[in-house]
């Protein structure tokens, strides 16, 4: 079997809970540094392709060139059928791919947020084990409409776009479900440093430490069982290819 692809978009992103559940239910795993100006493989040579958050937006290509690699990547990953997930910038990543503007939000979210499952996430293959209402880990300011042709999974009281799937095997999910704890406190540390984090995003850090009190522990399992099942797409599609 393939190993499937870890792609980083950001020197603060660290892929949490990714590696670990990707191993444990079966796969090897590859990563590529985009910020280090590590190429990306030949899709294939890989069975299924996860891309992570960043600080940027998607169309900062001059300042990050490799958002352009990366999307051109996506958009080939989705024609050719291989398996996709986008998560937070990823999930802004594959909506440019497709031809949607991704602009600023009207809120910032940050910490621990309710979203909820659409009915047609109960026939999901990553999200149909999800409660009517989740509380998700948040940490973005950009958004986008629903891609064409795209099924909503997903929706906030704020942010209505929050998990979405493109035919078959390409879905992008605005939260941050992969992040574990150690991954989040690293980035309360340097948000601490660099910013006002209540002022400009509405809540301290000990605010959203004191939410991850209470839901880290389902973050955790959440964010497993996610990847156990996009494991069981990539499989399925490795199976069926092969």
């Amino acid at each position: 079997m393939k190993p499937i692809l870890l792609v980083r978009n950001d020197r603060y992103e660290s892929f949490g809970l990714a590696p670990g559940a990707l191993v444990w239910a079966g796969f090897d795993i590859r990563s590529v540094n985009l910020t280090a100006d590590a190429p990306l493989p030949p899709l294939d040579e890989v069975s299924g392709v996860v891309t992570f958050g960043g600080t940027m937006n998607v169309d900062q290509v001059d300042e990050h060139p490799h958002l352009a690699e990366v999307r051109a990547y996506t958009r080939a990953a989705v024609d050719a059928g291989v398996p996709y997930l986008g998560i937070c910038l990823g999930s802004q990543i594959l909506a440019r791919a497709c031809g949607v503007e991704v602009v600023r939000g009207p809120v910032r979210e940050v910490g621990f947020e309710i979203v909820r499952p659409t009915t047609d996430a109960a026939s999901d293959p990553l999200l149909s084990f999800l409660e009517p209402e989740e509380t998700v880990l948040q940490w973005h300011e950009d958004t986008h409409d629903l891609p064409p042709g795209a099924t909503l999974l997903a929706s906030g009281d704020r942010i209505p776009v929050q998990a979405y799937r493109i035919g078959e095997r390409a879905w992008g999910i605005q939260f941050h479900f992969e992040v574990d704890r150690t991954e989040l406190e690293w980035w309360l540390d340097i948000a601490d440093a660099k910013i006002d984090l209540e002022g400009e995003w509405g809540k301290s850090a000990a605010r959203i430490r004191a939410e991850a009190d209470r839901h880290i522990e389902r973050q955790h399992k959440r964010g497993r069982e996610i990847f156990r099942r996009f494991a069981e797409v990539v499989r399925a599609a490795e199976t069926r290819l092969g």
